[in-house]
């Protein structure tokens, strides 16, 4: 700026020089008075132009400093002595929740005082409130408190957690008219706010299409997010383990076991391990350590079942007193040496557990000084014998190059071998990996379904446990409202249990002319995910009209899709049936017969219905070039009559009577 005004100035005075009027240079005595003259003048401009450089580089500073200051809170209001009376019974309740995992708190007593809190309007305690309106489970269900407490939170402060839950419920329709459109809204102001939940309602949408145009990159980068959280939540005992359960496979599998450990038999092993046998007690410990099939985590009693069993000599109580300590608590202080001790003694024995924890104190440098050769050897020893933490640390190592040279094939492989267990960390790497192209070729399809598992895996996935109990205690309605929220995040059980719900007609939720569509809403969403009787129950839905029009061929669309990429069953005598009939296909008995004998091929369940549907075909159709002579002879071989007597199904029936009569000649040969 001075340096232009100068050039200015300059030519002024050249200005000045050449065409400064006759007279006035008469008038000047010489030419040094009119140099003077002329100088005077441009040290008078020039003095200005500095004057006004200055405040704009003193005006520029000022801006430059405001830009770069901290922003300065205002300090809030002191407390009332209503808000801290509030804000103390707030933290009471919280108290009893955040007990260590050595005793399970007393929910119901916790969320009585947060109700004390609300009433008080302390905001945490009334977004607890709502979450137990909402969920009924420590508090009296009722919706309609749950949304007017999100929306003045909502409203007042913005809170992501209230977003979401005014988010899920016009998503399901819980307590308000369902919109999809509000639902997006929320879940998305919900997601800028870092709620996980709320990410992942939005990554499943975009994921699958729902109500959002189908985005495959727009699913990887929320369910990311949703997944670097998780992972980095994940410990040395790998988190809690969740037991998935579907419902319907429970019913139709009576006979099998669901995976849940009934409290007859935990009793029997707590017998065993009391008595001292070896194997009762380190199997307690484990089960108490982790979590899962219908057993809350319990450290404390994992630590004296750990050490009954490693003061006996077990290496692999050893090993996992040693992951204890490792890891600490608030059941127990963490101690490294403790643990390098416990890892040490495990290994000696050729424990893999053993192996790769003492692997991780020299990977880490816990305790020890940094040694990757040592590490390495110590997670090849576990590897050797399929330990998934010894696969997963030399595909960590393999990875980033330590100890050994970068090789990210061999990530790959040792990652796919660990995720082969179920470790979280191993899906999350390989879901890395994907995402960026590292070591494989990119896949955005693949990065999302990896990271959608690892997402899976959070602390809200326990809800899946609570609604299974809750089923089996009789609670239907909260049980429900549970699966319906959890398939808006993606669970695929979630789904089809809130479809198999709605389809026994056991929820008083909802009317009845929302059942079946809402019920076929959830079927189509879990058979977008592989599950095969949900495929074939979409089938059902369209073959009987069930929430929406009788349509034949979609029917056999659905049951074409379960056969051929599934294999089901069910599917297979379906596409049968049709065939015999024409109903959405072209009638065909010899392509009716192939889908008949598939059918009892691919499971031994079919085989005796399978059995009487080909007897009935071969009593109708063994004369199929002749049966017009015979109805002339004799009417009663005419199935028109019984068609309009009975409809459409009365081959059904039949197949009822010839059951019927199959089951009268088994019981005559018994009792003889």
């Amino acid at each position: 700026m001075i340096v232009t005004k100068i050039a200015l100035s300059v030519s002024l005075v050249i200005w000045i020089v050449t065409k400064k009027p006759e007279e006035e240079r008469k008038k000047a005595k010489n030419e040094e008075e009119l140099l003077d003259a002329v100088l005077g003048d441009l040290a008078e401009a020039f003095a200005k132009d500095r004057e006004e450089a200055e405040k704009l580089e003193l005006k520029q500073e000022e801006e430059a400093r405001a830009k770069t200051a901290p922003i300065t809170k205002p300090t809030p209001p002191p407390l009332t002595e209503e808000e801290n009376q509030a804000l103390e019974i707030y933290e009471q309740g919280m108290s009893i929740l955040n007990k260590t995992k050595s005793t399970r708190p007393d929910r119901k007593a916790a969320y009585k005082l947060f109700e004390q809190a609300a009433k008080m309007n302390n905001s945490a305690a009334r977004l607890a409130t709502a979450m137990g309106y909402l969920y009924g489970d420590y508090l009296h269900l009722n919706l309609a408190k749950a949304k007017q407490t999100f929306d003045d939170l909502s409203q007042s402060s913005g809170c992501p957690k209230s977003q979401l839950g005014l988010g899920l419920m016009y998503a399901t329709g819980l307590g308000v008219t369902s919109s999809q459109a509000k639902a997006i809204v929320y879940l998305t102001f919900a997601a800028l706010g870092g709620e996980p939940m709320a990410q992942m309602s939005l990554g499943y949408r975009y994921w699958s299409g729902v109500g959002l145009q189908q985005s495959c990159e727009a699913a990887l980068t929320y369910y990311k997010k949703v997944a670097d959280r998780v992972a980095q939540e994940v410990s040395l005992s790998g988190g809690t383990t969740t037991q998935r359960v579907r419902l319907q496979d429970e019913l139709e599998n009576t006979g099998q076991s669901s995976g849940m450990l009934d409290d007859d038999l935990i009793q029997y092993y707590q017998f065993l391990a009391d008595k001292g046998d070896i194997q009762a007690q380190v199997g307690l410990g484990q089960l108490h350590y982790q979590g899962g099939r219908g057993v809350a985590q319990d450290h404390e009693r994992a630590l004296n079942y750990f050490h009954m069993a490693a003061d006996a000599g077990n290496a692999n109580a050893m090993a996992f007193l040693g992951k204890m300590y490792a890891e600490g608590g608030g059941y127990i202080k963490q101690n490294n040496e403790t643990a390098f001790q416990y890892f040490q003694k495990a290994a000696d024995e050729g424990n893999p557990v053993g192996q790769s924890g003492l692997g991780i104190m020299y990977l880490y440098g816990r305790g020890v000084t940094k040694d990757y050769q040592k590490a390495f050897k110590l997670f090849s020893l576990a590897a050797d014998q399929g330990w998934v933490d010894g696969q997963l640390q030399l595909g960590t190592m393999y990875y980033s190059g330590l100890g050994v040279k970068q090789d990210f094939k061999m990530a790959v492989k040792y990652f796919n071998l660990a995720s082969q267990s179920g470790h979280i960390l191993a899906f999350y790497n390989l879901a890395q990996m994907h995402s960026t192209g590292t070591g494989v070729m990119r896949s955005c399809h693949t990065a999302v379904e990896l990271f959608k598992n690892v997402a899976e895996r959070g602390d809200w996935a326990t809800m899946l446990m609570d609604a299974h109990q809750q089923y089996k205690d009789g609670h239907v309605d909260l049980t429900l409202i549970k699966y319906l929220l959890l398939a808006e995040l993606g669970y695929e059980v979630a789904q089809s249990n809130a479809a198999f719900i709605l389809d026994q007609g056991e929820s008083s939720l909802f009317s009845k002319e929302e059942i079946y569509p809402r019920a076929l809403l959830e079927w189509g969403r879990a058979a977008s995910q592989g599950y095969a009787i949900a495929r074939v129950k979409l089938g059902d839905y369209h073959y009987y009209g069930y929430g929406t029009d009788v349509d034949y061929e979609v029917a056999a669309e659905h049951y074409q899709l379960a056969s051929e990429t599934q294999h089901n069953a069910q599917a297979m005598f379906n596409l049968g049936y049709m065939h015999e009939r024409g109903l959405g296909l072209k009638q065909d008995v010899h392509l009716a017969k192939r889908y008949y004998d598939l059918a009892a091929e691919t499971s031994t369940d079919a085989q005796v219905p399978v059995t009487l549907a080909l007897a009935k075909l071969s009593v109708i159709y063994s004369s199929e070039f002749g049966w017009d002579y015979w109805k002339t002879q004799y009417p009663w071989l005419d199935m028109q009559p019984y068609t309009e007597t009975v409809g459409q199904n009365w081959d059904l029936y039949l197949i009822i009577l010839l059951t019927g009569v199959l089951g009268l000649i088994i019981y005559a040969h018994y009792m003889r």
